[in-house]
């Protein structure tokens, strides 16, 4: 059964759980961060994610994200730099006060870190938010409960040179993949908010970030492989 993430109770517990790795991320320098909002759509508890513009440069336009980016050297600590990429990119602003901790750091193809702030932004209309067309081609929540269910959940291998390197998990049948470092993310926070429900499906399998970041400092390559429960072979 999914717990009931957006209660008291359960913001509280998250808030416990991230207090000691919250306050030693945020005293450490990182090269950017980006925002998991944990919101409500019609009451039902989700994830906002974003479609990065295709206008934009660079090997990840198109993709599916969560608001973020490079931090600023004016911006207080990786909390304010998520906040204000937030605030940029879509239009949202949330009070540093709604923000529940932070998760494990995760690494980008150049090896820089990049902090994942889980914030609760509260009762939510996705189609209401006014994105920067510059940077955002699409906004869209998907509900935990989908996340939640294995049909949905696969994952995609990695080769470097020919050769398998590490998987990396992916999710699956909402309205655009999710994969790559968001899915990582993706998984961080499922981790933490329906404990017991959701299982590692990479359990003994090698990605960047598992294990308490056993592997910290593998980058992302192309996906020369895949395989998952449905469909995941199509358009790799």
């Amino acid at each position: 059964m999914l717990p009931d993430c957006l209660s008291a109770e359960g913001e509280l517990r998250c808030r416990r759980l991230l207090a000691g790795a919250t306050a030693r991320l945020r005293a450490r320098p990182a090269s950017a961060a980006v925002l998991v909002p944990l919101c409500s759509v019609r009451g039902v508890p989700a994830l906002l994610y974003t479609l990065r513009s295709s206008r934009l440069t660079g090997r990840h336009k198109g993709d599916v994200s969560f608001p973020g980016g490079k931090c600023d050297p004016a911006d207080q600590d990786v909390v304010h730099t998520a906040l204000r990429e937030t605030q940029e990119e879509l239009g949202l602003a949330v009070p540093e006060e709604h923000v529940w901790g932070l998760l494990r750091p995760v690494y980008d193809p150049q090896k820089a870190t990049v902090v994942p702030v889980l914030a609760g932004v509260g009762p939510l209309d996705p189609q209401s938010l006014r994105p920067n067309s510059e940077e955002v081609d699409e906004v869209f929540a998907l509900p935990l409960a989908h996340l939640l269910q294995t049909q949905n959940q696969g994952y995609t291998h990695f080769c470097q040179r020919g050769h398998f390197h590490y998987t990396l998990p992916v999710f699956l049948h909402g309205p655009h993949r999710v994969w790559g470092l968001t899915a990582v993310i993706t998984e961080f926070a499922l981790q933490l908010l329906a404990p017991g429900t959701y299982q590692l499906r990479l359990a003994g399998l090698s990605w960047p970030g598992a294990e308490g970041l056993a592997h910290p400092q593998q980058p992302l390559v192309s996906p020369c492989q895949a395989s998952s429960t449905s469909g995941l072979n199509k358009g790799l």
